[in-house]
């Protein structure tokens, strides 16, 4: 079967930004989230003829990209730490609050395990239902849900910890 390139590329020009921001939220790094969007860029040209006749295309190309990511964390390399603890951070002079909340939220779910983190940015990011999120992660709707909440709670616990911290400002 042949596969429709100008399909493919009128796809990938029109949703390229929004794919790379989902991989980025997913991976918490850009480098790897751009070596995993372009692994599913890689997989969604090869079997472009049956995601092109899919019910929603979105749908299939995230499902591809979080299977992608939970892959590459599983790979040896990803797992190594060169650091014991991580440096305190430059204040930025002149910083806004927005840009450090935002920092601190996202240095906050790059704790969270590679299951959890997908599940909060499909809920919490992508605005999906329960029922969308457990078809893209091929689970069930208590196990979203429950990856969810611990999630959440993670998220709170680890945050009002840092806001105790007589280290942090």
């Amino acid at each position: 079967m042949a596969t429709d390139v100008e399909g493919y590329r009128e796809y990938v020009t029109g949703r390229l930004p929004a794919l790379r921001r989902v991989a980025y939220l997913l991976c918490g790094d850009w480098h790897t989230a751009d070596d995993v969007l372009s692994a599913t860029l890689v997989r969604l040209l090869l079997h472009w003829p049956k995601v092109s006749a899919a019910d929603n295309v979105d749908a299939y190309v995230r499902r591809v990209l979080v299977r992608t990511m939970l892959n590459e964390r599983r790979r040896p390399w990803r797992r190594e730490r060169t650091l014991a603890a991580l440096p305190e951070p430059a204040p930025v002079p002149g910083g806004s609050d927005a840009v450090d909340e935002r920092v601190s939220l996202l240095a906050l779910l790059d704790e969270l395990p590679a299951r959890r983190r997908a599940v909060v940015v499909l809920r919490y990011c992508c605005d999906l239902s329960v029922e969308e999120t457990a078809r893209e992660l091929g689970c069930s709707p208590g196990t979203v849900k429950s990856q969810a909440a611990r999630a959440l709670d993670t998220l709170r616990e680890r945050l009002s910890v840092q806001e105790e911290s007589p280290w942090t400002s």
